[in-house]
C-alpha cells in the first residue's frame, strides 16, 4: 500500500501539491469559528451535585445572583493603617460611582459593613459580572474590569486609599499581556529550536525550514477541520489548551518529517536516484508513521470517553491535528522533497558519506552483547522514577499558578490576609422541598452550617418565589481553590449538609469549590477508564503492525512504565524539590496524552527497524545492535526536538504550562533514550524469535541469508 502511495505521489508531485493547496484553501476560507469555553464547571456531566445545584438555582432564582461572578475591589489605606469612618464613607461613595457609571456588564457594585474586615484593614466593593465564560462575555467582562479600575482610581485619587481588583476576570486582564508575550516567546523558542537542531543534523537551511513551512500550513488546515467537526457534533473546546495544540503540531510534525528525511538520506547514500529513494522511503517508513499516527490518534480519540468534557473535546481536536499532519507527511512532504532531490540537503555534502562509527554504533553493540544487563538497568531507572507518582497530589488553584506580581494577585493577598478567603467564590447550599419550606427549620439548618469546620461566614437564607427552595451562601475560611477546601466540601461539609437537611427536604452543595470536588472525582474515574482502553487500542495497532502478540505486550508495558516514571519525575521536581502542595489536576491526563501516545511513536519506529534487520537475516542480538545503530539517531533527534518544543512551555509564568512543559519533555526523553533506545531493543534481543509469536515477522526475506559470524565492532553495511 505505501509503495503504491509513494509511487503515486513521487510520479505526480505537482498534482499532489496542487490538490493539497486547493483543499487547504477551501477548508480555511469556509471554516466556521471555533467554539471555546473556559468555565471548568461547564464541562462536568449533569449528574454531579455541583451541576445539579447550579441547574436548580437557575430554575428557582431566575433573576437571582447565581449567574453573577463576584469581582472584588479591595480597598486599604496606602500607609497600611486602619480604615477610619471617613475612609469607609469614601469607599461607599466609590461603590455608588461605579454603579452610577452604568458600565456594560456590571450588574451591581456595592459595599457594606459586612465587607469590612474585623481588623478594619480592608474593605471590599463587590462588583457583579455575568459569569459566562464564552468568548464574547469574557471580552465584555474584561472591558468592564478596566472601566471599574478607571472609575475607582478617579474616585480614590488623593484620598490616602489604595485599591486593587481581584477575581477571575481581573486576573484574565492582568495576565492577558503576559500570556500573549509568553505564547510569542514559546512559539519563537520552538521555531528556533527546530531550525537549530535540524541545521546541526543535516547542515542544510532548506531541510531546517521545511518542517516550519509545512507545519504552519497544517495548523491552519487542522483548525479549519476542527471547526467543521466541532460545529457538526456541537463540541466546545477549552481555550486553555490552544498553546498545547500548537506545540503538538510542531513536535509531532517535525518527528514525522524527520523519520522520512533520515530514511531518504539513507537511500541516497545507498546509490538510489532521488525519486526511487523517496518511493523506497515512503514504502519503508510509511507503515511505521501510519502505525505511530494511528496509535496517537487512537489514544486521543479515547478521550471522548472522559466524563470531564474539556478533555472529551480536546481529544478529537488533537486527533484531527495529528491526522492532518500524518496525511501531509506521506503526501505533500514526499512530493516536495522528490522535486528538491539532493538539493534538500544543500549546501552540505555530508549526506553522501556514511558517518564513521560513533555513539549509536557503540550503544547498539553494547546492547547486542549484554541485553540482560541493559534491560535490568534501564528498567530500574524507570521503576525508580515511577515510585514518585505515589506522592501525586492534585491542585486546583489557578490563581496561585499565575504571576504573583499583578494587581489582581496582590489584591487577593490583601483580601486573604484580613477576610475569609472564600469571599471570592462562596459555597452555596440549596435546600429543596416539595412545597413551601419551614423557615424555622431552615434557620436551624443554617445555624448548623455556621458551626461546621472551616466555615467563616453564613449569609441569611434567600427563598425562591414559591418558597420551595432556599439558598444559603457559605463563605469558607480557606482558599476556595485549595486542596483543603476541596477536601472539606467533598467530604465533611457535604456530609453535614446532607445529614442535617430539614425533614422532607434535600440539601445540595454547589459553587466553584464543590465543582472542583466533583472534577476531582470525575478525573479519577476518567483515568481508570481511559488508560485501559487506550492501552488496548495501542496494543491492537501494534499487533496489526507486527503481526505478533508477544512484542505488543511488552511494548505496552514499557509505555505504561514510561508514563508512570514521567509523572513520578514531575512530582519529584515540583512537589519534592520546589515544595509545591500539588500539581495541576489536568497533568496526569496531559502526560497520558503525550507520553503514553506519542512515546509509542519511538517504540514503533524502533521495533519496525528491529524487524527489518531480522528480515535481512541477522540473529536477534545483531538485529538489536543494527536497529539501534540505524534507528537510534532518528529517534534521538526526533525526541530531542519534541522534548525541546515542550520544554519551551517552562518559559511560561503560568505554573500549569510550566508543569506540562517539564513533564512532557522529560517523558519524551525517557521514551526516546531509555525505552526505545535501550529497554525495547534489549527485551526484543532477549526474547529472540518468541517476540514475534505467533507470526513470523522476523523471518528472513527470500535471498537474505544470515551473515556468518558477524563481529559486533563491524559496521558492515550502510543501509
Amino acid at each position: 500500500m505505501f509503495g503504491w502511495l509513494g509511487r503515486g505521489v513521487v510520479r505526480h508531485p505537482w498534482w499532489t501539491i496542487g490538490a493539497w493547496l486547493v483543499a487547504a484553501a477551501v477548508l480555511v476560507v469556509f471554516a466556521p469559528k471555533l467554539t471555546t469555553k473556559s468555565d471548568q464547571q461547564a464541562f462536568l456531566p449533569k449528574k454531579y451535585e455541583s451541576v445539579a445545584a447550579s441547574n436548580l438555582a437557575e430554575k428557582a432564582f431566575p433573576s437571582g445572583d447565581q449567574k453573577v461572578d463576584r469581582e472584588m475591589v479591595v480597598v486599604k489605606r496606602s500607609d497600611g493603617g486602619t480604615l477610619s469612618a471617613a475612609d469607609q464613607q469614601k469607599i461607599g461613595q466609590t461603590a455608588k460611582a461605579i454603579q452610577a457609571k452604568a458600565i456594560p456588564n456590571v450588574q451591581m457594585a456595592a459595599t457594606s459593613p459586612q465587607t469590612l474586615s474585623q481588623n478594619h484593614k480592608v474593605q471590599l466593593i463587590v462588583v457583579g459580572l455575568p459569569n459566562g465564560f464564552d468568548t464574547k462575555t469574557q471580552k465584555k467582562n474584561e472591558d468592564a474590569i478596566k472601566q471599574v479600575r478607571a472609575v475607582t482610581a478617579d474616585q480614590l485619587k488623593g484620598s490616602g486609599l489604595a485599591y486593587g481588583v481581584a477575581g477571575n476576570f481581573a486576573s484574565s486582564v492582568d495576565n492577558e499581556k503576559s500570556s500573549q508575550r509568553t505564547l510569542a516567546l514559546i512559539g519563537l523558542a520552538t521555531v528556533v529550536l527546530i531550525i537549530a537542531l535540524i541545521l546541526i543534523i543535516f547542515r542544510s537551511p532548506i531541510a531546517a525550514l521545511l518542517p516550519i513551512i509545512v507545519i504552519v500550513l497544517v495548523s491552519q488546515v487542522a483548525n479549519a477541520v476542527t471547526a467543521f467537526i466541532g460545529k457538526a457534533f456541537d463540541l466546545s473546546f477549552d481555550d486553555g489548551f490552544s498553546t498545547i495544540i500548537v506545540v503538538v503540531l510542531y513536535g509531532i510534525g517535525t518527528d514525522y518529517i524527520l523519520f522520512l528525511l533520515f530514511r531518504y538520506r539513507e537511500r541516497l547514500r545507498a546509490g538510489e536516484d532521488k525519486k526511487t529513494a523517496m518511493i523506497t522511503s515512503v514504502e519503508r517508513v510509511g507503515e511505521a508513521i501510519a502505525s505511530a499516527a494511528g496509535a496517537v490518534i487512537a489514544a486521543f480519540i479515547v478521550l471522548v470517553l472522559a466524563s470531564f468534557k474539556a478533555f472529551g473535546a480536546l481529544g478529537p481536536q488533537l486527533a484531527i491535528a495529528v491526522a492532518v499532519m500524518f496525511i501531509t507527511a506521506l503526501t505533500l512532504v514526499p512530493a516536495i522533497v522528490s522535486l528538491l532531490g539532493r538539493f534538500v540537503f544543500w549546501p552540505s555534502k555530508a549526506w553522501k558519506k556514511e558517518p564513521k562509527p560513533g555513539l549509536w554504533v557503540k550503544i547498539g553493540n553494547s546492547v547486542g552483547r549484554r541485553p540482560a544487563v541493559t534491560a535490568i538497568a534501564s528498567g530500574l531507572v524507570l521503576v525508580a522514577l515511577a515510585a514518585g507518582a505515589l506522592a501525586f497530589k492534585a491542585d486546583y488553584d489557578f490563581q496561585a499558578g499565575s504571576p504573583q506580581n499583578t494587581e489582581s494577585a496582590k489584591a487577593m493577598k490583601d483580601l486573604q490576609a484580613s477576610l475569609p478567603s472564600g469571599l471570592t467564590s462562596p459555597t452555596e447550599v440549596y435546600v429543596q422541598g416539595s412545597g413551601p419550606l419551614d423557615k424555622s427549620a431552615v434557620q436551624k439548618f443554617q445555624q448548623t452550617l455556621a458551626t461546621a469546620k472551616g466555615v467563616g461566614q453564613v449569609a441569611p437564607a434567600q427563598y425562591s418565589p414559591d418558597q420551595s427552595v432556599a439558598k444559603i451562601t457559605v463563605v469558607l475560611k480557606l482558599n476556595p481553590s485549595s486542596n483543603e477546601a476541596i477536601s472539606l466540601v467533598k467530604g465533611p461539609f457535604r456530609d453535614l449538609a446532607h445529614q442535617n437537611a430539614p425533614p422532607g427536604t434535600k440539601a445540595m452543595v454547589g459553587g466553584m469549590t464543590a465543582a472542583y470536588a466533583d472534577i476531582n472525582e470525575v478525573n479519577n474515574r476518567d483515568l481508570s477508564v481511559i488508560i485501559p482502553v487506550a492501552v488496548l487500542l495501542i496494543g491492537i495497532i501494534l499487533a496489526l503492525l507486527l503481526r505478533a502478540l508477544v512484542a505488543p505486550i511488552y511494548l505496552v508495558i514499557a509505555v505504561l512504565l514510561g508514563f508512570t516514571a514521567t509523572l513520578g519525575a514531575t512530582v519529584a521536581l515540583f512537589q519534592g524539590i520546589e515544595g509545591k502542595e500539588g500539581l495541576m489536576f489536568q497533568l496526569p491526563i496531559i502526560l497520558y496524552l503525550f507520553v503514553l501516545a506519542i512515546g509509542t511513536d519511538y517504540n514503533i519506529l524502533m521495533i519496525a527497524r528491529l524487524r527489518e534487520e531480522s528480515r535481512e537475516g541477522h540473529d536477534p542480538r545483531r538485529a538489536a545492535a543494527l536497529g539501534i545503530q540505524h534507528a537510534g539517531p532518528t529517534v534521538a533527534a526526533a525526541g530531542v526536538i519534541l522534548a525541546g518544543t515542550f520544554a519551551a512551555l517552562t518559559l511560561s509564568p503560568q505554573s500549569m504550562l510550566a508543569e506540562i512543559g517539564f513533564g512532557v519533555a522529560i517523558g519524551i526523553l525517557l521514551s526516546a533514550f531509555v525505552m526505545s533506545a535501550l529497554f525495547v531493543p534489549s527485551i526484543t534481543a532477549l526474547m529472540g524469535h518468541k517476540a514475534w509469536w505467533p507470526g513470523h515477522g522476523d523471518a528472513a526475506r527470500k535471498g537474505n541469508q544470515p551473515p556468518a559470524a558477524e563481529p559486533y565492532d563491524l559496521v558492515d553495511r550502510p543501509v
